[in-house]
């Protein structure tokens, strides 16, 4: 399974659970991959993706999303924090 490939088949929330899913296998079956093995360098290194966003689209010649829904995100973070 290759979790770039997995990434591209999410279009709704089912696939987007899904993908949180094998995120989390991943994790557990091989922490030594994953450049942020905490929780704190996890969220940092979001904060750094999202903030140098256009980059990333700019250089895999892809379109930068027109309309994104950041106080949902936002909401899916917080929610992650006191949700069992």
């Amino acid at each position: 399974m290759e979790l770039h490939e997995e990434l591209k088949k999410v279009g709704n929330r089912e696939e987007f659970t899904a993908f949180l899913g094998l995120l989390a296998k991943d994790y557990r079956t091989h922490p030594q991959e994953w450049e942020n093995g905490s929780v704190e360098s996890l969220l940092e290194g979001i904060q750094s993706w999202a903030q140098d966003m256009d980059g990333y689209y700019e250089n895999m010649n892809l379109p930068m999303p027109k309309e994104i829904d950041w106080h949902f995100i936002a909401t899916l973070f917080y929610a992650g924090k006191l949700y069992e």
